[in-house]
């Protein structure tokens, strides 16, 4: 099964007044939809523009992977675990929440800032907070992140280029950049395809593209 959702079906959110537009994939804050809870291990995928000098101020997380891929512009980040960092395009951003942790994500460039910040369940809640940034992923090398059991693929494309999509129990594909085809439906920046035990399919780039594709198999089965 294949469900499309396009950017403008997304719940808005942030704070414009401030600088923040934000646009939730799944039910969030205020927009509570009981259908919309999650999609394999994703409790979110929030579409973040910030102008310059705007930003989120410290704040918690607990039990929740947080997994950022910066777009456009430059990411500040600081947690109360100690860590400095400016994340940029091309770069992936994992903060391990676990027990509880701090943190404060800003544009403090002069340009305007777009990230897509996912939350992940882990299998296991509790422990201590960890943090990493890879600089630079390398497609089609993915990113593993077994403490939610599942795989990010980010994948660039040429126009006419093909990516084979993950056959798992639940793939999200999210278009950063670009237009790709999928199962005959284009889809464009901001735009996402759930698919749940779809076999397999295939993406071909109709411009150049920036694709994020997440490989999650079922939790239910993964805790046995």
């Amino acid at each position: 099964m294949i469900r499309i959702q396009r950017a403008g079906e997304r719940y808005p959110g942030g704070d414009p007044a401030a600088g923040i537009e934000t646009r939730h994939a799944l039910s969030f804050g205020p927009h509570y939809d009981p259908d919309n809870l999650r999609f394999g291990a994703l409790l979110a995928v929030n579409e973040e523009r910030l102008a310059p000098g705007a930003g989120f101020d410290e704040h918690p997380h607990s039990h929740t992977e947080i997994v950022t891929w910066v777009v456009e512009g430059e990411l500040t980040h600081r947690d109360t675990a100690g860590h400095e960092t400016v994340v940029r395009p091309g770069d992936l951003q994992r903060l391990s929440s676990a027990g509880g942790v701090r943190h404060v994500e800003r544009n403090d460039a002069d340009v305007p800032l777009v990230f897509v910040q996912m939350w992940l369940a882990p299998l296991t809640p509790g422990g201590d907070p960890a943090y990493e940034v890879v600089r630079g992923i390398t497609d089609p090398v993915p990113y593993d992140l077994p403490a939610a059991d599942a795989r990010l693929h980010v994948r660039r494309l040429g126009p006419g280029a093909r990516a084979a999509v993950p056959d798992a129990d639940f793939v999200y594909v999210h278009v950063a950049r670009g237009t790709v085809r999928l199962d005959g439906e284009e889809l464009g920046p901001g735009d996402a395809a759930r698919l749940t035990d779809a076999g397999a399919a295939e993406l071909r780039a109709t411009g150049a593209a920036e694709v994020l594709m997440w490989e999650m198999r079922d939790w239910r089965r993964a805790l046995g």
